[in-house]
């Protein structure tokens, strides 16, 4: 991309979207493209293909989905499958009726089996069952990636698949209901702090480990692999190091300065035990994540405070 590129960030408002805004601004990009739900509507087909042919991008980050944690993923099935399906299909399609030069698809750690050997090599995908907790957000992003490989191979287009690990950060859902695990913790232990409460219930038994990557470290990847990689094959976005859900809460309740007791209701799903990416492919191009575990929540925190104070 050159710095003057026309750049269309999809879905630039979340927590990836706007991440990646936020480092393509600092790097020097400025002719972003950037809508939000009120107008632009991404599920639908018409106003998609509008949107395209009108503004005409050159080069586009598909950073928008229906995204949520185990809860979320376990209630709304339906609407995970059939909302990402139909995202990324107007996303894809109509990058290719217009030329897109080259745009880069999010997908997810979760695509790959849940008896996956660890760490997670790129090769592991579609070898064996999937999480039946988010198999349906699973398969729609399996779609996802063979729908960019299919425009590739018949058409000769530049979409690259890129699989991140867990995300949170700056912008993140803190709402119980949907959110993923660490910021629904960061959210329990500080609404538990300021109304003194000792104990803290958490869902499962705290054993299962997971690695976790701060989204500003995920968009400084994704401007990265955008730049250098030109493969249809997916390639891995993680740490490569990971901790277990018991020890985030501990590091998290440190950090918040809560001091009573967490209580694990085991009669809650654990999900998947271990996930933990292989990420050696994009480390041999050239790229390693910054920013640590600490750092990233202490930032997180931080960013929680002064912008959920008065939220539900």
């Amino acid at each position: 991309m050159k710095k003057n590129s026309k750049i269309f960030i999809a879905g630039s408002k979340g927590l990836v979207g706007s991440a990646i805004v936020r480092k393509l601004l600092a790097k020097g990009y400025k002719n972003l493209v950037l809508t939000d739900r009120k107008n632009l509507d991404l599920m639908d087909h018409k106003a998609v293909e509008n949107f395209f042919r009108k503004e005409k991008p050159e080069y586009v980050f598909m950073a928008a989905a229906r995204v949520g944690g185990i809860m979320a993923n376990q209630n709304y099935p339906a609407d995970f499958i059939y909302q990402n399906l139909t995202i990324q299909n107007n996303i894809i399609y109509n990058s290719y009726l217009n030329k897109v030069k080259k745009l880069v698809f999010l997908g997810s750690s979760c695509i790959y089996p849940k008896h996956s050997k660890q760490p997670i090599k790129e090769e592991y995908l579609l070898t064996n069952e999937l999480e039946p907790t988010n198999k349906a957000y699973a398969l729609a992003k399996i779609a996802g990636i063979i729908l960019c490989q299919s425009y590739n191979k018949q058409y000769g287009t530049n979409y690259i698949s890129l699989m991140p690990t867990n995300l949170y950060g700056t912008n993140d859902n803190f709402d119980l209901h949907n959110s993923h695990v660490l910021p629904a913790m960061i959210r329990k232990f500080h609404e538990a702090k300021l109304a003194n409460h000792k104990d803290v219930i958490l869902w499962g038994s705290g054993n299962p480990k997971r690695e976790f990557l701060h989204v500003d470290d995920l968009a400084d990847a994704c401007i990265f692999l955008m730049n250098k990689y030109n493969d249809s094959d997916i390639i891995n976005v993680g740490t490569g190091e990971d901790t277990s859900i018991k020890k985030l809460a501990e590091k998290i309740q440190n950090i918040i300065g809560h001091k009573g007791k967490i209580i694990w209701d085991k009669e809650k799903p654990d999900g998947t035990l271990r996930k933990l990416l292989n990420v050696t492919k994009i480390n041999k191009l050239g790229w390693k994540h910054k920013i640590n575990l600490e750092d990233g929540i202490d930032k997180t925190y931080a960013w929680f405070c002064e912008n959920w104070k008065n939220k539900d």
